[in-house]
């Protein structure tokens, strides 16, 4: 398949299954909120380093979590049951994105430029962007962002300071989602982190179907901190051996 160059008047895609076997749909084009929302929508994402150009993915397969198979291991139960992290969500949004942002790894790059963060924190001033915090003491030890449209999810980036902290995060933002009826969190990419935790690869021609379904949903825009305020009462007694996931009758009350 082509590689298409992107008309920077223009906030339009080509099909999204049109991608190379590597996953690349297009280069170009900017990061406005109007071309963002319409990517995503489409099942398409950004994903480039400094210095090069806009790149937009739709990989086949594509790595996704649907809630209900989300697995919360044995050793994680303590850090919800013993409370020795605490949450909070829409809180710190640059912040979580400032911490993605630092470098990682051995060549010490970062994907997460500065015109990366202006454009998200754009979203979320919008209600789309949404992070998870996760607190020991004063201090900010883990975290993650995403956009939310529809039904779904899109996760983009997650970091930790401490053993488990972005686990911990992750696993409290997919029941808040589980609750709020939502369908899929995309993971994008295949790691063994979200393989450990219930991830798993479509297909895109399924994952596509989804997106399509996707775009007659409302979405839940607004700042999410009372939101998860009120659900975390309802959430947080579901991570012990007894009672592990939200029961859909569970579901339905909270909702």
């Amino acid at each position: 398949m082509p590689i298409y160059w992107l008309n920077d008047d223009k906030h339009q895609f080509p099909p999204a299954d049109h991608a190379s076997e590597e996953g690349v749909l297009a280069v170009g084009g900017d990061l406005s909120t109007e071309r963002l929302l319409t990517a995503y929508a489409l099942g398409i994402f950004p994903w480039f380093n400094e210095g090069d150009p806009i790149t937009w993915w739709s990989p086949d397969p594509r790595m996704v979590l649907f809630p209900s198979e989300l697995k919360v291991s044995k050793s994680m139960r303590p850090y919800f049951s013993q409370g020795k992290y605490t949450l909070s969500v829409d809180k710190d949004f640059e912040g979580v994105m400032r911490n993605c942002q630092q470098p990682r790894g051995m060549h010490g790059g970062t994907w997460i430029t500065e015109d990366m963060v202006e454009a998200y924190v754009r979203l979320h001033e919008l209600g789309y962007a949404h992070s998870v915090e996760v607190w020991q003491g004063d201090d900010m030890v883990g975290g993650l962002y995403g956009v939310a449209m529809g039904k779904c999810f899109f996760g983009e980036s997650m970091f930790t300071r401490l053993s488990n902290a972005s686990k911990f995060g992750f696993i409290y933002m997919v029941k808040m989602l589980e609750a709020l009826g939502f369908w899929l969190i995309d993971c994008q990419q295949a790691t063994s982190h979200l393989g450990s935790l219930g991830a798993r690869p479509i297909h895109r021609a399924d994952f596509l179907k989804i997106m399509e379904r996707n775009r007659t949903q409302e979405t839940l825009r607004g700042h999410w901190g009372a939101l998860s305020d009120a659900l975390m009462p309802m959430v947080k007694p579901f991570f012990n051996t007894e009672t592990p996931f939200l029961s859909r009758k569970k579901l339905n009350s909270v909702i």
